[in-house]
């Protein structure tokens, strides 16, 4: 109940919009059987009329017959288009609600989340809630509207009618799809879930299907998507069948109804009751009135995987980010020294540590290499600079500002960040590239991509900028892809750029011409340089050797041969 007011505060912005829609479908459905019980009693009428010799007046209630017509016709139409209209408005802000909130804590808040699960949640779930006012609230709502009146006209004819036919509505329309939904609620709810994993399957069986040819011989992959699709099958058959079973009982209810009022009225008509066309309409009425519920055993059904869906979006969103933004915010200066302190982080559930004691100062100007191992830390350096994760001790501070008293924002707008895993969107080189700055003009574009060496393959292609890179960059070697997102950070022009394996799957040729071209066009870059290779590190100011998250050696490039370990670095 908790995921559905929530989902019910989101909605208030088109509050407005939906409650129109609702006043349109009950008026549209008040109309639609109201024109059913006029013409019941108008046809009878009128033969009770032409049996006795008697003329009536038949100009009145066939102007309320159309214009009943008019207006259910009008009315559905009308709630078609408001509906809709709320709906898209309430998706249209939800999406960008969930995409802030990620984004906040981003991308800490998202590495236990499976890409495949996480597109899931961000279009699968989400769509999935666009159903909560047309399915669910807005039945609901048009069912309380439209009973009211109908029992109304029923209980002011006979008591007895009014309440038979509000038993057999209750009964048909409430208690049993809810009985018959309750065994299936866990089939609903396993639905989202199972949706999520099999697209996280198919997104890991479609990414890695070479390394799969090669590694998994036995399909054993292959063995749990297939198990993936087939539960998820079988949770929707066992839907369908409850959806088919509580459908039945809402087609035989009108039915009992309009029974229930014709033995009730009969004896009331033998004795003067009720007039003779009335009994016609009261009978007419009960069986119409069920259109005001024919929707609840479909809003019923869609709860339990509306709520789950719900539950999702919501953990997502309410992923505290690892380091809060500060209630009041410092300025700083444009450019300024990046100082770490003592600083050392245990990621959560770590039980080493993976930096500890760590002191670095990058003033302006200045070129700083660490370098280790893989698994050594420097790419938490990384991530504490570009305030990602908070450290578990220490302290950092840019142009001597603690990290807590700046936005995350501020800090990123000084540091550009080129890491292991900057990843290319499905577009041209020159929209990725654009990212970083979206007013970049083509000379910016050609001199970012000569220091990055990429130029020369850029203009060798057909479309040149406009080539496309494909899903992830599958169209391009890894190689290629590396120096796309380096020229992507270079165009960033941040005062600090900090490059985490900058030139991984290069030649050394390619590599120490890509160093020299960075720093000879930027001579006084300030440059955090992360790696395990030993190409152009002479040209550091210094070299801080790390291995298993502590410093084990630091120093000038004077100094190279002992801060380089035996073969690691090397090979």
């Amino acid at each position: 109940m908790r995921d559905f007011l929530r989902l019910l505060r989101l909605m208030r912005p088109q509050a407005g919009w939906m409650a129109l829609s609702v006043l349109l479908a009950a008026t549209a459905t008040l109309a639609s059987i109201a024109l059913m019980a006029i013409s019941g009693w108008f046809v009878t009428a009128m033969a009770l009329a032409g049996a006795a010799g008697v003329t009536m007046n038949y100009f009145t209630p066939s102007a309320y017959i159309r214009a009943c017509a008019l207006l259910r016709t009008g009315g559905r139409y009308a709630e078609r288009i408001v509906g809709h209209e709320a709906t898209l408005r309430f998706v249209a802000s939800l999406r960008p609600w969930l995409f802030a909130r990620m984004e906040a804590g981003a991308p800490a808040t998202l590495q236990g989340l499976a890409s495949g699960d996480l597109l899931s949640r961000l279009r699968g779930d989400i769509d999935r809630l666009e159903t909560a006012f047309l399915r669910v609230l807005s039945p609901f709502a048009v069912a309380l509207l439209a009973l009211g009146p109908c029992l109304a006209v029923l209980a002011a004819h006979d008591g007895a009618m009014a309440i038979v036919t509000g038993l057999i509505i209750l009964t048909g329309a409430l208690i049993i799809p809810i009985i018959l939904h309750a065994g299936s609620a866990a089939s609903a709810r396993r639905l989202a879930r199972g949706s999520a994993r099999l697209n996280a399957l198919l997104v890991e069986e479609v990414q890695g299907l070479q390394e799969l040819a090669v590694y998994d011989g036995a399909r054993l992959h292959r063995a749990r998507l297939l198990a993936a699709s087939d539960a998820l099958t079988a949770d929707e058959q066992r839907l369908s069948q409850a959806s088919s079973l509580a459908t039945a009982p809402l087609l035989a209810a009108p039915h009992l109804a309009l029974l229930g009022v014709l033995i009730l009225g009969l004896p009331r008509l033998g004795n003067g009751g009720i007039a003779p066309a009335e009994l016609p309409m009261l009978a007419l009425l009960a069986l119409a009135t069920f259109d005001a519920v024919v929707a609840i055993p479909l809003a019923i059904q869609t709860i339990p995987t509306l709520l789950s869906s719900a539950r999702r979006v919501f953990e997502v969103a309410d992923t505290p980010a690892p380091a809060p933004e500060p209630a009041v915010p410092r300025a700083i200066p444009r450019s300024g020294a990046l100082r770490l302190q003592g600083v050392g982080l245990t990621y959560p559930g770590a039980s080493t540590p993976s930096l500890a004691g760590l002191d670095l100062d990058l003033v302006p100007g200045r070129r700083i290499a660490v370098v280790g191992p893989s698994g050594s830390g420097k790419s938490s350096i990384a991530s504490l600079a570009m305030r990602f994760v908070p450290p578990s001790e220490g302290t950092i501070a840019f142009a001597d500002v603690p990290y807590p008293a700046l936005r995350g924002a501020d800090i990123r707008d000084r540091l550009a960040l080129m890491s292991q895993a900057d990843h290319l969107f499905s577009g041209s080189i020159a929209e990725n590239l654009r990212i970083a700055d979206p007013r970049a003009g083509h000379a910016s574009l050609c001199e970012a991509c000569r220091i990055a060496q990429i130029l020369d393959f850029i203009e060798a292609q057909p479309k040149g900028f406009d080539t496309e890179v494909g899903a992830h960059g599958t169209r391009l070697s890894g190689g290629e892809a590396r120096r796309i997102a380096l020229a992507r950070a270079l165009l960033a022009r941040r005062p600090i750029l900090i490059l985490d394996e900058p030139t991984e799957g290069l030649d050394l040729a390619t590599e120490a011409a890509l160093l020299d071209a960075l720093l000879d066009a930027r001579p006084d870059l300030t440059l955090l340089l992360l790696t395990h290779r030993p190409a152009r590190l002479e040209r550091m100011d210094e070299i801080i050797r790390l291995e298993q998250g502590r410093v084990v050696a630091r120093g000038g490039p004077a100094e190279l041969a002992r801060l380089l370990p035996p073969p690691a670095l090397t090979t």
